[in-house]
């Protein structure tokens, strides 16, 4: 089953899907609390530890990674929130990325040692962008166990135009999207078109004027009487729900 929640709009409704139902929600969240992350016994109430990996153009040190960290580690409750620099980017550089596939190895080896170092913790691999691409393709090596996938603005579109959705449809690991509506780089019905023909547990949230960086634009915050804090709030609070019943009642 798929699920799709929007920042703006309150309204339920059927959405059929290829090879099973799916249910389309898109509700405004309101300003309740973020909730906190809720384990089942198998992981004996432990927090998640976090891997956030970065995207292509910014190191892990930016002020978007940084705030997320922050934001990310805080809403989930997170023992550690991990963050990293692809060796492209470490020491100061800055060359251009290789092709994601060529990341993955680097990636794992993270993830394997923040695995080790909070042995019995749920792993949730994050990433902006390339890096939730990448997140996704240390999911499905099956080398490390990952209990959920968040993608933070998916680059469903590569730069020829092409969709890059190989990896999607390879993933058995429960994966969110938070997508802006506004982002050339995945467009909103290719994603949807792509999440009907998933293997695995999905869910959409559309921050509604949001761009790659999920940033909504000055005059559309002003017009729905809203600040950018309270779009990423309302945000949070739906990636907690998801990785909460995702570590309560599994895939």
């Amino acid at each position: 089953m798929g699920r799709t929640r929007s920042s703006k709009r309150q309204r339920v409704e059927e959405a059929p899907e290829e090879g099973g139902d799916g249910l389309e929600v898109n509700r405004d969240s309101g300003e309740s609390q973020i909730p906190a992350v809720v384990h089942d016994q198998d992981v004996a109430t432990r927090s998640p530890v976090l891997v956030f990996a970065h995207g292509a153009g910014a190191p892990s040190t930016s002020e978007w990674m940084l705030r997320w960290k922050e934001m990310l580690g805080r809403a989930l409750h997170a023992v550690e929130v991990v963050t990293f620099d692809y060796p492209y980017i470490s020491k100061g550089k800055r060359a251009a990325p290789p092709k994601a596939e060529k990341l993955v190895d680097h990636h794992l080896d993270v993830a394997m040692k923040a695995v080790a170092k909070f042995s019995g913790h749920p792993l949730i691999l994050v990433g902006k962008s390339m890096g939730s691409r990448v997140s996704c393709m240390v999911a499905c090596t099956g080398k490390v166990q990952v209990s959920a996938v968040l993608c933070l603005g998916y680059p469903l579109k590569g730069m020829n135009g092409a969709i890059r959705d190989e990896i999607l449809l390879q993933l058995t690991t429960p994966t969110m999207f938070v997508q802006g509506s506004k982002d050339g780089m995945c467009p909103l019905e290719k994603l949807n078109a792509v999440r009907k023909k998933l293997k695995t547990r999905n869910e959409l949230y559309v921050v509604d004027g949001g761009d790659h960086s999920l940033k909504v634009g000055k005059q559309t915050l002003k017009s729905d009487g809203v600040t950018q804090a309270q779009v990423e709030e309302k945000a949070l609070t739906s990636i907690a729900e998801f990785i909460s019943s995702v570590l309560e009642c599994g895939p």
